[in-house]
């Protein structure tokens, strides 16, 4: 068996705990149908919290488990010692111990060097366990007040240890996300809300489920085809160095361009999971006829991404469901009332996201160059609807502008998290003459300069 573990795992290019883990986590589409038949609303908890337990173990040993018990103790523990300060405690108790896990396993170097480990799964756990306590506590307040995402997501009851288990070793979003919330969990399994029975009934996940399948086959093709051509030593590589500006410039691109195809892979797989499971539903379209929606289980827009006209739009189209978290949990809960949200605002969610990820230089480095890459593309949208309509040519070479611009700072900046040390990482940006930080930072301050008559906002670009 170990042979042929090897033997398949050469074959793809990979080595044998990811191969293991590649083969644990397709199994979830399987697994995932299989809870459509588990008849009872406690087994259908218990089924989720065993399935998600014992791939776990398939996937990464024993002491995965064992991993995932801290951070689920913990939030459980505050919430039944401590409501009124329950989300608060599990989120700092929470982030603390991720962090420490970050530290010992310093999970980056193994997966460059094609090993694998829980800690991944075990960043998707830690969201889960803090949306759920912050939701409980938010259950103590009034509704007046409060913003239209702690309105839907707050709960007044503490959930049974068989729903909070469930909710979290779900095996469907387990080893990678889409991160989803305890309400609609508890809701899917007991069939109320959206997935209570009507006339419309519910609609077949199959033919969905089975796209999203062939595109995390087109999804993996991509990215054989192009990893060979396009390794991150190269960044090293004296050879690099030789090249002119522009070829450097262009390989960062098609570097980022490469890597972004394996995630695609990983959240078509998700996503394939979830919608077959039925959870992945999100309600009817309000067209004529009605279609159904799959948004809950969509954690990445392929072409929103690669073609985005603005750097704010990103994280509406990349890990869609972490940025969701982040922005309900993070960036809105630092707003104070009645005062807008500011840059400070933005390079704090950005921090945390950093944090989350890991303590590497190069995601530190990203996540902060993420945020000026954001302040920038926003100057730039704030100087286009300045501009009168009668000088349409004007508007729409901004806009092209912000989308070269986008597409230029986001290649460049995402070497960091690519390559993660601080040596790779400045090598990289400096090969390019610091390009992608030296124009946000300039459109920055030009931003403070050149301040345009009030804007003319419309609603479908209200988020800019």
């Amino acid at each position: 068996m170990e042979l042929e573990m090897e033997s398949m795992a050469s074959a793809i290019g990979v080595s044998v705990p990811v191969l293991r883990f590649l083969l644990c986590f397709v199994a979830t589409i399987p697994v995932s149908f299989v809870w459509r038949l588990v008849p009872g609303t406690l087994p259908k908890h218990l089924y989720s919290a065993i399935s998600g337990a014992i791939l776990s173990y398939l996937s990464f040993g024993f002491s995965s488990n064992l991993h995932f018990l801290v951070p689920m103790t913990l939030g459980y523990a505050s919430m039944l010692l401590y409501r009124r300060r329950c989300g608060i405690i599990t989120f700092f108790l929470g982030f603390a111990y991720l962090i420490g896990c970050h530290v010992y396993y310093m999970s980056g170097d193994a997966w460059k060097e094609g090993g694998i480990d829980a800690t991944g799964a075990l960043m998707v756990l830690t969201l889960k366990v803090i949306s759920c306590s912050i939701n409980y506590n938010d259950g103590l307040l009034k509704e007046e007040g409060l913003r239209e995402a702690q309105k839907k997501y707050r709960l007044v009851r503490r959930p049974s240890l068989a729903e909070y288990f469930g909710y979290c070793l779900w095996c469907g979003s387990h080893f990678a996300g889409p991160v989803f919330e305890m309400k609609d969990y508890i809701e899917w399994t007991e069939k109320k809300g959206i997935w209570s029975p009507s006339e419309k009934g519910l609609p077949s996940p199959y033919f969905v489920a089975l796209r999203a399948i062939l595109q995390a086959a087109l999804c993996m093709g991509v990215y054989l085809y192009l990893v060979p051509h396009f390794p991150l030593s190269r960044f090293t590589d004296p050879i690099y160095q030789k090249w002119g500006f522009w070829k450097r410039l262009g390989y960062q691109y098609m570097s980022g361009f490469t890597a972004r195809w394996k995630y695609y892979f990983i959240w078509s797989i998700s996503e394939a999971a979830i919608i077959i499971s039925g959870l992945g539903f999100s309600g009817w379209s309000e067209s004529d006829p009605s279609k159904p929606k799959w948004e809950r289980a969509k954690n990445v827009d392929i072409l929103g991404v690669e073609l985005a006209k603005s750097a704010v739009v990103l994280p509406l189209v990349w890990n869609i469901q972490v940025s969701t978290w982040l922005r309900n949990y993070v960036y809105e809960r630092l707003i104070q009332k009645g005062r807008k949200p500011g840059f400070f605002q933005l390079l704090a969610t950005q921090t945390v996201s950093a944090v989350w990820h890991g303590l590497y230089p190069g995601y530190i480095i990203f996540f902060v160059q993420s945020a000026l890459m954001i302040a920038g593309s926003k100057v730039i949208y704030r100087w286009e609807q300045a501009v009168p309509q009668k000088l349409n040519w004007l508007r729409k070479l901004l806009a092209f502008s912000n989308f070269a611009y986008t597409l230029l700072v986001l290649n460049y900046s995402c070497v960091g998290f690519m390559v993660l040390s601080m040596h790779e990482t400045l090598t990289s940006y400096a090969s390019v003459y610091y390009v992608g930080t030296v124009i946000p930072i300039a459109l920055i301050l030009l931003g403070y300069i050149i301040k345009p008559a009030t804007p003319v906002r419309s609603k479908a670009r209200k988020e800019q």
